[in-house]
């Protein structure tokens, strides 16, 4: 369905117009699908995004600032989201040894066996929403959201 259909729009738009209320709208349904998946967790997709950074530090700790700038949402409030993980006991949270001042994070067996656990729902999840298009079209996609993000 084109945008103009969705927004019940009888307005023309220009093409930049458009490229940015495509990319608003296809991020908020990509983002309402994603979530109904982590419903039954309990987590929300920012929790998620930690876990899984957590999970690629393989074992080593990361302080916030590691987690932070990692995040796919740099808004995040990394401090609210890591207590919330804590209370779920998916991470755990320890004072380094070597500065008082870092604190470090480690995802726990349970925030690993949950990513365990919603691995191949994500990976459904992706793939239901690139399913019509060709590896060749993903690819072009990905350089041309790439080139428009990169002014």
């Amino acid at each position: 369905m084109k945008i103009e259909e969705v927004l019940k729009s009888t307005v023309p738009m220009d093409n930049s117009k458009k490229i940015i209320m495509n990319i608003i709208y296809t991020q908020n349904v990509i983002t309402e699908n994603f979530n109904e998946i982590l419903k039954p967790y309990d987590i929300s997709s920012e929790q998620f995004n930690v876990l899984r950074i957590l999970r690629g530090q393989k074992g080593n700790p990361a302080n916030m600032c590691v987690i932070q700038e990692r995040m796919l949402a740099k808004t995040s409030n990394t401090t609210r989201l890591v207590d919330k993980l804590l209370l779920k006991e998916l991470v755990t949270r320890e004072v380094c040894p070597e500065n008082r001042r870092k604190i470090e994070v480690l995802i726990t067996s349970k925030g690993l066996h949950l990513l365990d656990e919603l691995e191949p729902k994500v990976k459904a999840h992706e793939q239901f929403f690139s399913k019509n298009l060709t590896e060749e079209e993903m690819a072009q996609l990905n350089q041309l959201l790439e080139k428009f993000r990169n002014q």
